[in-house]
Order: C-alpha cells, then structure tokens, then sequence
C-alpha cells in the first residue's frame, strides 16, 4: 500500500486501479485509485499540474462514495409539504416528464429552466445544453460557473478574442522572475499548485499578493498589498500609471501587436499613486515597488481569481489588469502573460460547450447564425428552431416562479440554496416553483427542497472527460459502476428525453416531434436504443458528438479523443485536427481577433454597489478555508475535513471586536439589508479593521451567502460576492 493513502471500505471482492483526477478543484490533481476486496485506496501521481502531491480534500475524496448519506433510489413528493418518499426511476422519470408537459403546455418552453453546475464532465455539460434546447426547447439554461469564471471569460474574451483561464501551462509559474496574484489563496484552494510557486522562488523569483486579508498565501508573499474591498481596479491603474510614468511600456510590442491603448493611457493619467492610496489604503511605496518588480524583469506573470472578479465591475477589474499586462508585453512570451485560475473543477469546459446562457458548444455565441447553423447541423434540427440566448445565473433564479419566470427547474450539479447570493431570496424564488428536480448523489440543501430527487453517480463511477484550468483536457477514469439504484446525469436525460419524445407522439401536445433527432439520424451523434433520440447515455459517444459540434470553434475539440488524451497526459483547445498540434500557449504570433491583435479597453473606477453608511459602517467579503470545497455539500460529510474546519466563523480585526466588546469564540451576528449570519468570532490581526470575513461553505444560521449582495455586473452577470456593507453585533 502506498504510504500515506487513504482507505474506505466496501463489502465486495475484486480489484481494479485506474489513474484518475481528483473531484474537486480546477487543478485536477492526477491520482490513482485501488480497490481490493472492497477497500479503495487514494494516492497521488505525478501529473503535471500537482506533480504528486494532493490536498486533504483529495485525500479523503473517495469516502464519499460509500457514505451513509448517499442517496440510493430516487425520491419525490406527493404534494407540497409532503416529506419526500423513496419511488422507482419509472415513477421519478414519468413524475419529472409528466411535469415539464404540464407546465409547458399551460405557460409554453420557456417556463422550463435547466441549472448546471461547474463539476460536471464535457460530455455532461454539453448533454445538459443541447437537452435545453432541443428537448426542453428552452432558451433558459445556465450554470454555477457564472459565479465563478465569468468576469475573466468576459475580459478576456474583449481584450484576446477568446477565454481560456490560462493561457500557457501551469508550468509557466515557475518560471517568471515576478508572480502577481490579485485575490487568490491557492494555499487554501488549490494546494499542490503551491509546488509551481516554489519553483519560482527557488529561482530567485518575486511573489506579490494582493488580498484584502493577509491569506496562508500572502504570508508566503515577498510583498503583500491590502487594500480596501472593492478597489482592486483603481490599483491596477496605478500600477499601470507608474510604469507609463517611469517609461516601462514596451513600446514595439504595443504597437505591432495590440490597438486602443491611446485611450487607456489618456485615463490611467489620472490614477496617480497618491490619490490611488488614498482611495485604496494601498501605500504609494508599494504601487511603485510592484509595477518595478513587473515591469523591469524578464518574465512577468499577472493571476487573478475571485477576490478580484466577483464584483459589479469585475469585468473591468480583469481588464485593468489585463491592460497592463499588454503595455508591459507579457501575453504570448514564455513565462509571461496574464490568466486567470478557474475555482470548480471542469469551471473551463463546463461553460464551453453550451451550458451558459448565450452560448453554444465549441464556446460559439447562440446568437451567431453560422454558429446556430452548425450546431444544428449536428444536432440534426433546423437552426430556427433553437432558442435564443437566456439570462445569466442570478436573472435565471431571481425569476422563478414569478408570472414572467419559469415555472420549473432541473437542477445538476449545483445547491444554490448555499451557493447563490442573497440565498434566503433565491430559496423562497426555489420553493414557489411547480416543480423543482433536483439529481445529486446526497441530499444537498437545495435538494431538500425538491419534488423530485434523483441519485446520480460520483466522480469514480463513470468515465468522461474535463479541461482544467490550463485548457487541458484530462480524462477521468471509473474505478467500479454506479450502486444499485444509482444512473449517471447522461441516463438520466436519455431517459427524460425518451419519454418527452413519447409523450409529445401519445398526447399530441404542441411539442415538436421533429425536434428529438432519432438514433442515427444525421447529427445524431450514434444513439442507441437507450439513448432517448439522440441523447445517448454512453460518455465516449458523446464526446464523440461534441468533438463534432465544437469542431471549428474558439474551443475547437475536433482532434482531441480519448487515446490522444490517455497519451499525452491531455490535451490542449485548440486542437482542430487528431493528427496536428494541440496548443499549450496561446497567443504566440497574434491574437485570435479580426485583426490579430489585443485590444486594450479603458476602465475606469467606480463604488461599490452598496457602499458603508453609519448603520451598516463595515465591508464583509467571503472566501474559502482550506478544508472544505464550494457548498460544503460534499465535504461537510467528510469526517476528517469537518474535524479540520467543524464550523463557519467571522473572521474581525482584534481592534473591531475590542470596539464591539467580542472576544473570540463569541456569536456574533453580521447583518445587511438582505439577512444576517451567526458564527462565532475569529480574532486575526490578518484582516483590515473596517472588513469582516466569512466562509461560504456553511448552511443555515452561518449562511456567508444570506448577507451578500445581488448586484450584478452589467457584462458578466456576476454578482457583486466580495463587497457589502454591514454591521457586526454581539449576539
């Protein structure tokens, strides 16, 4: 046995190992997976991305798969308020088809909505959108990831043409003189990526950090900024301001390769060092100090991550950082560039094949006619017959169950009763619904509040594949099937559709017939009898369809299979052709825009959406601890990550809490105009004294996310998570 593994038990006979990639994060840390004799055993590999190591959650992710809280049949209620009762898949399907024709025929497709989630593998996240809109023919589908990657996808696809988290390997890190991380903690989210950190250390390399809070990463940090929520935007311009000053810009690259810098640098002119310190609390001496360390080296990197992006302005956020990665020279050289770290674990190939709002797979737009075109002509229906582009996440559940909204909602992979912002709002928008399916392998708290729960199958039971936050796609591996009683999310649509399809034919509803593309129908992808008309439960066939449907597109899979994936430890969008190149840094001789250069796009700062007044005279920001993922959902079962981290807590400035009369340990309650949370307080001189901190992982009275505010980013649709003013009391 290897040293250190972790090992679960099941009362079986056989043995089996598989090289596989953890559940959790974006970094899909390579592991390997034993059972004998019922006994599975955990231990990592050395994939490029972790290089042997794993985190605690890694460790520990195969004790889910035997839990006692797994869902074993699936579950529906009679009547509201009724408790959900075990039922049969016949039962739970027909429950769930037999609702979607009732509501669709009283209030037509659009009333049906398709919730996603960021976890799920390329082939399910590109079922689940061409389930939307050929099956459900709706244009409301959406996804978690909204929350997660959005402001960098739309930045960058504004400034580069194309969204592809980083876009040179992982490897880079280690290799640039100077490393920027702007609201990232990988110490606590992504662990083993601190490997690659050390690599640049080792060689003499600078590592800043800029965090509102002074992170297990900052403390690693050579230089550590901390300014006040909200401001990041006005420091980049700064930033970018000293290095025009200092005569830093790399002038050939600037005008041979990008256009539109003449405006940024007419604004950034007025974000002085001076007056930037004094809207951000960030020392002049800093600002200086780090545009030097960016801008007088070889090789520069520029990360950011949510503490920058989950903002009403984090579109522009991301761009100020990407302006000045552009006038410094960085994109496309090794060792250099700008990226950003995808948080959920396929948060990259989750949004590009078709389970956002406006787009279709192969990250095309829904409202390009070439696109729709193509799509189409895979899908074997006619282009018009698509829907057009829905709204974004927090639009999509604001509006359920209300006379305009959809009526009903599938829910995968995600429990926005913890996740979403403003959470009490969107439970109550939940439970006015008609119908709320819900397909999980535990009982999640948006499941709770289900008609219908169906039990799907985790991570170690199915094969498939994922695009890490590098545009690697990797492949995930089962080690055994599903329990009794449990299907993979693609048998259950196969299964929905089958009998959509059915029911349409029986009843004569509007319903159109010919929008089901039949087994072997051209664009059917190859279903099978069990593939409810061209909804194929088998991964591999699947993927096969997909490779075809992004074929030609800015995420273009055409070339990328399996075998090639198996070998080559993954494969790299975009790989057009299975015989040619897959491409692990982008932008090396241009810019995949119309003209093949960068765009850079004056931003400009502006407050928060909600900005502290005397009643409510504190900033509160969320994040994550090292121990638990997302929701919680998962790891909140796991007995050692609950041990590790048993509760939420508010994080206060000893100065505040002395103000307050806290003492650690006490409740405490953080109140806005939205809710309030209880925790109990957690002293740290790591947090500026006018911000307060919760974790977002925590249910109930700890909920992080029944404080936080909804606005939104005009671009992007992310809400605004990081900054809301507050007030703290004693409870």
């Amino acid at each position: 046995m290897t040293q250190g593994a972790r090992v679960t038990t099941r009362p079986e006979v056989h043995r089996r190992e598989v090289a596989t990639h953890c559940p959790y994060c974006a970094l899909q840390c390579g592991m390997v997976l034993r059972e004998a004799d019922g006994r599975i055993e955990v231990a990592p590999r050395d994939f490029p991305t972790n290089r042997g190591g794993l985190c605690q959650k890694g460790w520990t992710a195969a004790e889910l798969l035997d839990h006692p809280d797994r869902l074993a049949a699936p579950l529906l209620r009679d009547r509201p308020g009724a408790p959900l009762r075990p039922a049969s898949w016949d039962e739970a399907l027909d429950r769930v088809a037999a609702g979607i024709r009732a509501v669709q025929d009283r209030h037509g497709p659009d009333a049906v909505a398709v919730f996603g989630g960021g976890g799920l593998t390329n082939e399910k996240a590109y079922a689940l959108g061409k389930f939307a809109r050929v099956a459900l023919r709706t244009r409301h589908i959406d996804y978690n990831g909204r929350w997660c990657m959005s402001s960098a996808a739309a930045a960058g696809l504004r400034a580069f043409g194309v969204d592809r988290g980083l876009p040179f390997p992982l490897a880079d890190l280690g290799r640039a003189d100077t490393l920027l991380l702007v609201g990232a903690n990988p110490a606590e989210t992504m662990p083993p990526l601190l490997r690659h950190l050390a690599d640049q250390r080792a060689r003499g390399g600078q590592l800043i950090v800029i965090d509102p809070r002074l992170t297990a990463t900052a403390r690693q940090a050579d230089r550590h900024l901390q300014p006040l929520p909200g401001t990041d935007l006005a420091v980049a311009n700064a930033l970018l301001h000293v290095a025009l000053t200092e005569g830093w810009l790399d002038r050939a690259y600037v005008a041979d390769r990008t256009s539109g810098f003449d405006e940024v640098r007419r604004t950034v002119a007025g974000y002085w060092p001076a007056e930037v310190e004094r809207l951000s609390g960030v020392p002049v001496a800093d600002l200086e100090a780090t545009a030097r360390a960016l801008a007088t080296v070889d090789r520069a990197i520029i990360l950011t991550a949510r503490g920058a992006e989950q903002h009403a302005k984090g579109v522009d956020t991301v761009t100020a950082f990407i302006n000045l990665a552009l006038a410094l020279g960085l994109p496309g050289r090794p060792g250099s560039g700008y990226g950003c770290l995808t948080g959920q674990g396929n948060g990259q190939g989750g949004r590009e094949h078709g389970q956002k709002a406006d787009q279709l797979p192969g990250y095309r737009r829904i409202d390009d006619p070439a696109a729709r075109e193509h799509v189409a002509r895979v899908w074997g229906v006619p282009a018009d017959d698509l829907p057009g582009p829905g709204v974004p996440a927090y639009a999509l559940l604001d509006s359920l169950g209300t006379a305009t909204g959809p009526r009903a909602l599938l829910v995968f992979g995600s429990n926005p009763v913890v996740s979403a912002p403003r959470a009490a709002r969107v439970e109550s928008r939940l439970r006015a619904l008609d119908l709320l399916v819900v397909a999980d392998f535990v009982r999640s708290e948006t499941a709770d509040l289900a008609d219908v729960v169906l039990p799907v199958a985790q991570w170690a039971e199915e094969d498939g594949t994922l695009t890490n936050l590098e545009g690697r796609v990797l492949r995930r591996r089962a080690l055994r099937e599903p329990p009794p009683g449990v299907r993979t999310e693609l048998a259950v649509l196969a299964g929905l559709a089958a009998r959509l399809h059915a029911g349409a034919i029986l009843h004569r509803t509007p319903h159109r017939t010919d929008l089901f593309p039949t087994p072997g129908s051209a664009g059917s992808g190859g279903g099978n009898a069990a593939g409810g008309h061209g909804f194929p439960a088998d991964p591999r066939t699947v993927f096969e369809e997909l490779r075809r449907a992004s074929a030609g597109g800015p995420a273009d899979y055409a070339g990328v299979t399996w075998e090639r994936v198996e070998r080559d430890e993954g494969v790299f969008w975009p790989c057009p052709d299975p015989d040619g190149p897959d491409t692990p840094r982008l932008f090396t001789e241009s810019f995949p825009t119309p003209d093949g250069r960068a765009r850079f796009h004056p931003v400009t700062h502006w407050p928060a959406a909600e900005e502290v007044c005397a009643e409510y005279p504190l900033h509160f920001t969320t994040g994550r601890v090292l121990a638990h993922y997302q929701s919680g959902a998962q790891t909140r079962r796991v007995d050692a990550l609950r041990r590790a981290a048993p509760e939420g807590f508010v994080e206060l400035h000893p100065d505040l809490a002395d103000r307050l009369g806290v003492a650690g340990g006490d409740e405490v309650r953080v109140v806005s105009r939205r809710g309030e949370l209880r925790a109990p307080a957690r002293l740290s001189p790591a947090i500026r004294p006018d911000t307060v901190f919760a974790p977002f992982h925590w249910p109930g009275a700890a909920r992080a996310n029944s404080v936080t505010n909804d606005a939104v980013d005009p671009l992007s649709g992310m809400p605004e998570f990081k900054i809301c003013a507050v007030r703290v009391e004693k409870a």
